[in-house]
């Protein structure tokens, strides 16, 4: 049986791109649906933080998760910097993988 590979992301706001969130799936498209769709009272859905900004490949969860609290250990600075090496105008991915 073939394993479902692993997805780290960074979500932001609409409005300033400095409000992030770092997570960790197996269907990156249904999970960033649910934070559009505001599914569960969260972080996501207080701030609007909806926008997907920034993802990662992995093989192994274990990876996935070690990389996901990598980022969220890092400053906000951090994690700007890391999203404009991969999508400098902060461009809704989300859009890119749903069509």
């Amino acid at each position: 049986m073939p394993t479902l590979r692993k997805w780290g992301f960074l979500l932001s706001d609409y409005k300033t791109n400095r409000v992030f969130y770092t997570g960790v799936t197996n269907n990156l498209v249904k999970r960033i649906w649910q934070h559009r769709q505001k599914v569960v009272s969260s972080f996501t859905s207080k701030y609007n933080v909806e926008k997907l900004v920034y993802c990662e490949i992995f093989d192994s969860p274990l990876e996935a998760i070690k990389r996901e609290k990598q980022i969220k250990a890092g400053s906000r600075g951090k994690k700007l910097k890391l999203n404009i090496s991969i999508n400098p105008h902060f461009e809704d991915l989300y859009l890119r993988i749903t069509k």
